[in-house]
């Protein structure tokens, strides 16, 4: 039995990422890296996007941030498809990258701007 704090993380995680990418990865799943999906799952998106107090557009925003700054481009991709799930728009996602430049460097800022547009031009916003 799961707790409530790992159902609303699922909710969560499926309302930002894409039922069927969460699903996926819950069925790819091991015994290897299960513990770490479920205990994922309660704790980032439980416990870090279960509450209201910060919108899901806002919280999108300040993960593309975060996880730009810190160079991992593959989640940031992930999160940007997410942003645009959560309301965020092209200029905004634009605006997260100049942050992004201007705080981690702007190499990083290019990385990130590489990335939107991949995600833009999927998503038929370019």
């Amino acid at each position: 039995m799961k707790s409530k704090r790992f159902e609303e993380g699922l909710k969560q995680r499926k309302a930002t990422l894409g039922a069927e990418y969460v699903e996926n990865n819950l069925a790819k799943a091991d015994d290897f890296t299960l513990p770490f999906q479920e205990a994922m799952t309660e704790w980032c998106w439980g416990f870090g996007w279960g509450d209201e107090a910060i919108d899901p557009k806002t919280r999108s925003l300040m993960n593309l941030a975060m996880i730009g700054a810190l160079g991992k481009m593959h989640e940031w991709e992930l999160h940007c498809k997410g942003a645009l799930r959560n309301g965020v728009t092209k200029e905004q996602i634009r605006a997260a990258c100049h942050v992004i430049a201007i705080y981690a460097g702007v190499p990083q800022g290019v990385e990130c701007f590489r990335s939107a547009r991949k995600v833009l031009e999927e998503a038929g916003e370019l």
